[in-house]
């Protein structure tokens, strides 16, 4: 379904809805539990700001299939702002903190969660900060969409849903945590594109 946005030539389409996401997301921390071989040493490192959300929705959806597992202690959030190598190019936003689970990175398994994975400079800026953090034993990504047009050698472990997208078109992900349309919480995934 495509619908004319606010803003005059804007046409936006919604890809994923509320449903599909956690549909998604479900499928995502079986696929990490699957893959880990269990809830041992896992650490889920959400990249601000969408990722965290996402990271603690995996988090709860892993402890309902773990009951041993506290969603608390097995999220953190990574923030990526400094090591940006495109920060003297594009505004960037005020850094947020960067919160480890009390049991730390080192010889863990580490899984980076993003929303969208687009050229992968951002997957490289929370490689390098991972790196002077501590040494994990392994790390895998998670994305909830993953959008093509990669400028660096990066693939996601786990994807929702693989979206392919022309370089014109914004892939716009809204989570109930952040983000308010109309007033509303929304769960969405949406294409943006000018006309």
């Amino acid at each position: 379904m495509t619908v004319p946005a606010p803003e005059s030539g804007l046409h936006k389409r919604v890809v994923l809805a509320e449903a599909d996401i956690d549909r998604a997301l479900t499928r995502i921390a079986h696929e990490i539990l699957e893959a880990n071989k269990g809830s041992r040493d896992l650490v889920l490192l959400g990249i601000p700001r969408r990722g965290f959300p996402l990271a603690q929705r995996l988090a709860q959806k892993i402890a309902a299939v773990d009951t041993t597992v506290d969603p608390d202690l097995i999220t953190g959030q990574l923030d990526v702002t400094m090591y940006r190598d495109d920060l003297r190019r594009n505004p960037t936003r005020s850094p947020l903190a960067t919160q480890l689970p009390p049991s730390g990175i080192d010889d863990k398994v580490v899984v980076l969660v993003d929303d969208v994975l687009y050229s992968g400079r951002t997957v490289r800026a929370a490689l390098d900060a991972l790196a002077d953090l501590g040494r994990p034993r392994a790390v895998r990504l998670a994305v909830l969409v993953d959008r093509g047009h990669r400028e660096l050698p990066i693939r996601a472990d786990h994807v929702g849903k693989n979206l392919p997208t022309s370089s014109r078109e914004r892939v716009r992900v809204h989570l109930a945590e952040i983000d308010l349309i109309g007033g509303s919480a929304v769960n969405e995934v949406v294409i943006e594109d000018r006309a």
